[in-house]
């Protein structure tokens, strides 16, 4: 992880690796625009992809789940999924731009019908943290399986440490969230950190790109996965596992654990769709 790109923009062609063209040996680097217009077309086209990688990875369950983008014309409203459509099928054209009242604004797509609990999660996520480009929750099989436990993540491995003391845990379920002040108290226990386990609910992560959100929601659902695992084979050993110490999972974090490092991490996800799919980003997509 020593290469991972500081984060300098640049122009050029954009693709599933982010700007190659005019990088310093090949590095991919953020890409520049020049006009919050482009920017808005790139994010919605960034944003379809992400709900497609979540499809094929199988985060959907039913009409649940949701991933918003910070709209850069306007940003006091959000890019959602229309309530109803199969995550693998979302296209830029669907989305929906939604303001902090809940109204669907005429930049949206036909099928313009709004999650309220996308409405009530995300709304409260992008009001509290200015930071945050991306939000991502959906009820993922393992993480909904981890969060009955009522815990945070053991530092079991390199790659949990990703979220070492950056992962809040919130413990006040009361069913499907179709209240604003629940919205916001998921907010308020998300702090300043980047990912959340929603007791009996499911994860959420927000980060300030696509792509970081991306990579740390599939690590964290893994991170869940392989404590599932780890426990139980602990426990038909009759054994208990390994922790990292505090020391070298804060080091290791350091490392794995920034939103550079989640951002460079999440480019192959975006790049094997777009060699999957045969179709890359062009202007007015």
């Amino acid at each position: 992880m020593s290469t991972v790109p500081d984060g300098t923009t640049t122009s050029g062609k954009l693709n599933g690796s982010a700007i190659f063209n005019d990088s310093p040996l090949g590095r991919p680097m953020k890409p520049a625009f020049e006009s919050t217009l482009d920017e808005r077309d790139w994010l919605k086209f960034r944003l379809a992809q992400a709900f497609r990688i979540f499809g094929n990875l199988g985060y959907n369950e039913g009409v649940a789940g949701h991933i918003t983008v910070r709209d850069p014309v306007k940003p006091d409203c959000f890019w959602v999924n229309p309530f109803g459509m199969h995550f693998c099928l979302i296209q830029p054209s669907d989305l929906l731009l939604v303001d902090h009242e809940g109204k669907i604004l005429e930049e949206s797509g036909p099928r313009r019908i709004l999650n309220t609990a996308a409405y009530m999660i995300h709304s409260s996520i992008h009001v509290a943290r200015r930071d945050v480009l991306c939000a991502a929750h959906t009820h993922s099989i393992h993480g909904k399986a981890f969060s009955t436990l009522g815990i945070h993540l053991d530092m079991l491995c390199q790659d949990t440490c990703a979220f070492y003391d950056d992962h809040a845990l919130y413990n006040q379920f009361k069913g499907v969230v179709l209240d604003l002040e629940e919205g916001k108290r998921i907010a308020e226990a998300l702090g300043n950190k980047k990912a959340a386990i929603l007791q009996n609910h499911g994860l959420l992560v927000a980060t300030d790109s696509i792509e970081a959100t991306v990579f740390f929601f599939i690590a964290l659902e893994k991170a869940c996965q392989v404590q599932l695992l780890a426990d139980a084979a602990a426990a038909g050993k009759g054994r208990t596992t390994v922790k990292i110490s505090r020391e070298e999972a804060h080091a290791t974090y350091t490392t794995n654990g920034s939103l550079e490092a989640g951002w460079f991490q999440g480019l192959p996800q975006f790049e094997l769709l777009e060699a999957q799919e045969r179709r890359s980003y062009g202007p007015a997509e």
